[in-house]
């Protein structure tokens, strides 16, 4: 049983005031805005987000790990029809490459404290098929959206034998964008990188870092789930349930680097856990 008392307990004593406002409307319908003010209090000059909004790149300027971070909150609050949608669009399209796709890592976290696989680099990532899965699920009309998502499709479509976080991300995008046939020809590609419980393995990452068959595809429903029995997703939400700590909080498996990135994170693995459990009908 998940003791939500002991939660709110913990995201109280060591989250940010973000999570803190949006663990509030979570549990008791609290109002959107303040966490709307705080989070607008991350937005940088050039119209993006940083200042450690994505708690593994701890740099000032705008990064597209921050932007995704912001999209990922609106949406939890069902305000994706923000302005704030678009205004993301318009920065975006200032960092893209011709390919229509974003770095994952811009040169600006250089000199700043930053987890060790947060590595800048000028060629598209996969955080390109998030934040399109996000303006997609926004109903978004952006230019950037067109671009990026010719890129998503062209990459996914010659994919061979990828792993770890292209996956996840690129399964946001599937269960997004709006070409069910297509998308469910292409999330079938994805099934030989899965293990025998549904697992996706994190190469490189701590031991046994995974990604586990809810946290691939947290919502009932979308494309993604066609991958996974429903025995492996019971299974995982019965760890999502058992996954909760002595002091009430949840915790990310991959490498806890600096104090403040560690706690980061289990404020927000604590409210996702809880947004998640809801979802599937396990709260």
């Amino acid at each position: 049983m998940i003791d939500l008392d002991a939660a709110e307990q913990f995201v109280h004593a060591n989250a940010r005031l973000i999570d803190r406002h949006r663990l509030a409307v979570l549990l008791h319908g609290a109002p959107a805005g303040p966490v709307l003010d705080a989070l607008r209090a991350y937005r940088t000059p050039d119209g993006g987000f940083g200042h450690a909004l994505e708690p593994d790149v701890r740099c000032p300027d705008s990064q597209p790990s921050a932007v995704l971070q912001a999209l990922e909150i609106l949406a939890s609050l069902g305000a994706l029809g923000d302005p704030l949608v678009g205004e993301i669009g318009d920065w975006l399209t200032t960092i893209s490459n011709p390919d229509g796709g974003v770095p994952t890592v811009l040169p600006s976290a250089d000199g700043h404290p930053r987890a060790p696989w947060m590595i800048p680099a000028p060629e598209s990532g996969f955080l390109t098929y998030a934040i399109a899965a996000k303006l997609w699920q926004a109903g978004s009309s952006h230019p950037w959206l067109e671009a990026a998502t010719d890129w998503c499709w062209t990459t996914i479509e010659a994919a061979d034998g990828v792993s770890g976080y292209t996956v996840k991300f690129a399964l946001d995008f599937l269960d997004a964008v709006p070409d069910p046939a297509r998308a469910a020809a292409a999330v079938d590609r994805f099934r030989t990188s899965l293990d025998a419980d549904g697992n996706l393995p994190v190469e490189g990452g701590t031991e046994n870092e995974k990604i586990t068959p809810v946290a691939m595809s947290p919502h009932p429903g979308t494309p993604s789930r066609a991958l996974f029995t429903p025995e492996q997703l019971e299974a995982d939400l019965d760890r999502l349930t058992a996954g909760q700590h002595d002091d009430g909080g949840w915790d990310v498996d991959y490498l806890h680097w600096s104090p403040g990135q560690a706690l980061d994170w289990r404020g927000i693995a604590t409210v996702q856990a809880i947004a998640t459990l809801r979802t599937n009908g396990r709260l």
